[in-house]
């Protein structure tokens, strides 16, 4: 683990490992769950070290401190008992106030290992997994790829972010957030050209699970954007196009 950070007053350290020799060139921003801290994303971590020798590992800290212990990235406190709708409006508005500020940790990071935002990646679980999924869309350009463990979006995408994969990772057994709304939030992501994967394992409750993770390890390996298909296809035709003349 390195010292080396952006400064981030009031807030707890994050954690940086950094590649053992060599430049960075990948960034992933870990973004734990409520009530817990960046050392919780380890199993996230300890798997994109194997696979990603070369990456930067960036565990955040979320802003809040709760008097039971741990961090938050928004406050959740008055949301018990209000109908959806309410519901809905509340975690939009404090959601509104908690994405400027993480937008420009991130960004600051990118700055920091100096990369492009196309090598910059989220990943996040619960809270964190929703911050991470939320932010894509408020900001173009802020990431390539997204992976969502065991969250969802607060509100209903009116559009697909701008270049991003996103890979939705879920137990089919998690009580705290069910995973229905989260697989209607992808067909909808999917019927407005997202790249965008959803997967829903059995025997998984809501946590950073083991064949979640390796499920996630899978997806950043194999998945193709389907924007890249559309190019490769396109600079065929014109090759054909080309060879008929």
């Amino acid at each position: 683990m390195n010292s080396v950070t952006p400064q981030e007053s009031n807030i707890p350290p994050a954690l940086v490992h950094l590649p053992a020799s060599g430049p960075v060139d990948l960034c992933f921003v870990l973004l734990h769950g409520l009530g817990a801290d960046a050392a919780s994303m380890e199993p996230v971590r300890a798997a994109l070290r194997a696979q990603y020798p070369q990456a930067a590992l960036v565990s955040l800290n979320g802003p809040l401190s709760l008097a039971e212990g741990g961090q938050a990235w928004f406050a959740v406190e008055g949301l018990n008992d209000l109908d959806a709708e309410v519901l809905e409006q509340r975690l939009a508005e404090r959601l509104e106030q908690a994405l400027p500020a993480l937008v420009q940790r991130v960004q600051a990071w990118a700055k920091h290992f100096e990369l492009d935002w196309e090598r910059v990646a989220l990943a996040g679980f619960s809270q964190g997994a929703t911050l991470a999924l939320e932010a894509v869309q408020a900001q173009d350009r802020l990431a390539g790829r997204v992976l969502a463990f065991s969250g969802g979006h607060v509100r209903l995408p009116k559009h697909a972010p701008h270049e991003v994969s996103i890979h939705l990772l879920h137990g089919l057994d998690d009580a705290m957030v069910p995973y229905p709304p989260v697989v209607n939030m992808a067909r909808t992501l999917v019927s407005l050209g997202a790249d965008i994967t959803a997967d829903v394992l059995p025997g998984v409750g809501h946590e950073l699970h083991p064949k979640l993770v390796d499920k996630a390890m899978e997806q950043l390996r194999t998945f193709l954007p389907a924007r890249l298909w559309r190019a490769a296809q396109a600079a065929a035709a014109e090759q054909d196009q080309q060879t008929k003349h």
